[in-house]
């Protein structure tokens, strides 16, 4: 498979050795590096065995044997991982608790044409979510309506509500995405007007469920499919091939070969091709950073290729909007097209991302696209003024407790649809988990409630204590997972919330912060990072959450016209001792040690680490490098 490749290239990759360190562990010498890690090679010692023996078995160059040992890939399992096919990789939708259940009623509800509503979370996964259900059924000729919730006026998840409108706006059966596996109470309602709910979630969920017709969640305590990897947008996938499956059983599609098809079906509708809203699934799994491992690699995989095909409308109109005129990739997924869904639920219309993704009205879906497009610059400037306050505080927090476990700020005139994204910046600068509250008024009252999101860092579980908080009666409500949860809090349980919650992770917290690591896969000179090498990485993708992008170190080299750009990057050339270069950025690091190293070098050699990525930018094609690191050699001797 790799054959093709320019094997001189592929040998340069590895010309310099990670034993350059003599008898420290530390890659290149580097323990404290300008943003405070120790270098570190991710391949532990035991596994580079496994590396050589992936390279001989599947016939790859030893780089790439090793960036898959280094992910724990296994000898076996190399294949599969580096072609990862839904065919291979797709389970039996029966295996999911509930799942059999959830395709009847949905088929009962397509055979009777009945109308059924899609109640949606605000964010890229929920909104893909909600469209793969208003296509499905779209496709079958049932009436769909879609509800997402307003993030400001309703909150996270079902509400009674909400609810309530949709039974009185003719639902005759509900469908719940990314979200209901805790909204017991809300979804009560649906039951006592003796309307069905099918919820279909991924989230976390304790032992007291809804009552419910069927509630489809592979995290679900009584769940042992092996499945709680996927995002909402994979598991409504699954659900979605068990409804075919289901129809096909009552051969109610045409074409099957049973003389015996449904009278219902009086319209000549064919089975529809589930592989073409992979699309949705892909952009979903990206955006919702769930594990790319298992089924997930899969639809990334199989996602991007349909993407590229540009048939999903609002898609197509996105990514125009965006600029976005090249074959996507996770990284565009992730970083382009997610946070302009993702905008509409934070400062405008929540419902704009489903409304882009389900429909098939071309001219409207260039409005909505240019409407998030806007909306999303506004975001940014938000989250801009938002951070620099929140950054001024904690900074203020850590000079009077510089061993403060969880940062803890909150603001009344905040908007709290970016509180999530101001707490990601500063876990990324303060490198400790923080919590970010936007209070809903100014009142000193202790009635006020606050909506706070928490992001962590590795090995900090976040979201259990959170769960705990709940538990011991300290939140109004709150949930998530291990890296990121949300919670509402009262003032008059803030002061309780914020001791409690620091001591609960304070033990994690400090062993994470006592040993920040940056793992690295090899390293390289400027002249082998060409387009063969990114080639060969490209074979082990997608990259993403559980599948690090690989990260190299550049020994030793000289940085050459660096100036800020964008008012927050940093932008320059790197360049070796034999003359070779490769060009550079560094995000959002103008006024941070990383971007002050590298604007102040003046010339002397400076080791620096970081990920290649093709450059097509205004009709280019070359490779560069974006810049995660740096150290200086004389510090590191």
């Amino acid at each position: 498979m790799a054959a093709a490749l320019k094997q001189k290239n592929v040998a340069m990759a590895t010309d310099q050795s990670f034993s350059d360190a003599g008898s420290s562990p530390a890659v290149l010498n580097v323990t404290q590096s300008v943003r405070g890690y120790t270098w570190s090679d991710r391949l532990p010692p035991l596994a580079a065995a496994a590396s050589t023996a992936i390279a001989q078995r599947h016939g790859v160059p030893e780089l790439l044997g090793r960036v898959l040992a280094a992910r724990q890939v296994g000898v076996e399992d190399a294949e599969l991982f580096l072609n990862p096919t839904i065919k291979a990789l797709m389970p039996d939708p029966s295996q999911l608790q509930d799942m059999d259940k959830a395709a009847a009623r949905i088929a009962d509800t397509i055979v009777e044409q009945a109308p059924v509503a899609v109640f949606g979370d605000y964010d890229v996964d929920g909104a893909c979510s909600a469209a793969l259900c208003a296509k499905f059924f779209a496709h079958h000729g049932v009436p769909c309506a879609i509800h997402i919730p307003d993030r400001m006026l309703e909150g996270y998840g079902p509400n009674p509500d909400a609810i309530n409108s949709l039974i009185d706006n003719g639902a005759t059966l509900i469908v719940t995405v990314d979200c209901g596996a805790t909204s017991g109470e809300a979804l009560a309602v649906a039951g006592k007007r003796n309307t069905d709910v099918v919820v279909i979630d991924h989230h976390q969920a304790d032992e007291n469920l809804p009552d419910v017709h069927a509630l489809v969640n592979p995290n679900r305590q009584d769940d042992i499919s092996g499945q709680g990897h996927l995002c909402a947008a994979g598991v409504v996938f699954l659900v979605l091939v068990a409804v075919v499956r289901e129809l096909k059983a009552r051969n109610y599609y045409v074409g099957q070969s049973s003389d015996t098809r449904h009278e219902k079906n009086a319209t000549g509708i064919v089975a529809p091709d589930l592989l073409q809203l992979l699309d949705l699934v892909a952009l979903a799994t990206v955006a919702d950073v769930v594990p790319l491992v298992g089924l997930n690699r899969a639809f990334v995989t199989q996602g991007l290729t349909v993407m590229q095909s540009r048939h999903n409308v609002g898609l197509k109109a996105l990514a125009d909007a965006s600029g976005l005129n090249q074959a996507p990739t996770p990284y565009h997924l992730g970083y382009i097209l997610g946070p302009r869904i993702n905008a509409g639920g934070r400062i405008g219309n929540a419902g704009l991302g489903a409304k882009l993704l389900s429909d098939d009205d071309e001219l409207q879906a260039v409005q909505i696209a240019q409407q998030l497009d806007k909306l999303n610059r506004e975001r940014k400037e938000i989250e801009t003024q938002v951070l620099e306050q929140a950054v001024a505080v904690c900074e203020q927090q850590l000079e009077q407790n510089p061993d403060q476990a969880l940062l803890v700020i909150a603001g009344e005139d905040w908007h709290k649809g970016v509180v999530g994204l101001v707490a990601s910046r500063l876990v990324e600068r303060f490198k400790r988990p923080a919590c970010v509250i936007a209070w809903e008024s100014s009142k000193p009252d202790d009635g006020v409630q606050g909506t706070g999101s928490l992001r962590s860092v590795a090995g900090v579980d976040i979201g259990a204590a959170v769960r705990q908080a709940v538990e011991n009666g300290l939140l109004v409500k709150g949930g998530g997972h291990a890296m990121a949860a949300g919670l509402t809090v009262t003032r008059g349980q803030f002061d309780q919330m914020q001791v409690f919650l620091s001591e609960e992770i304070a033990a994690a917290a400090a062993g994470a912060r006592a040993a920040p690591k940056l793992e690295l896969d090899g390293a390289l000179t400027p002249s082998s990072a060409s387009h063969d090498l990114v080639a060969l990485l490209e074979q082990a993708g997608p990259y993403g959450q559980g599948n690090p992008q690989p990260c190299f170190a550049f020994p030793s080299v000289s940085v050459r016209f660096a100036k800020v750009v964008g008012g927050a990057h940093v932008r320059c050339a790197l360049q070796a001792s034999d003359g070779s270069r490769i060009d550079a950025i560094a995000f959002r690091a103008a006024d941070q040690p990383l971007g002050e190293l590298l604007l102040t070098s003046g010339g002397l050699p400076v080791h620096v680490a970081g990920q290649l990525r093709r450059d097509t930018w205004g009709g280019r094609d070359k490779i560069e490098l974006q810049i995660v690191d740096a150290a200086d050699p004389r510090a590191a001797k």
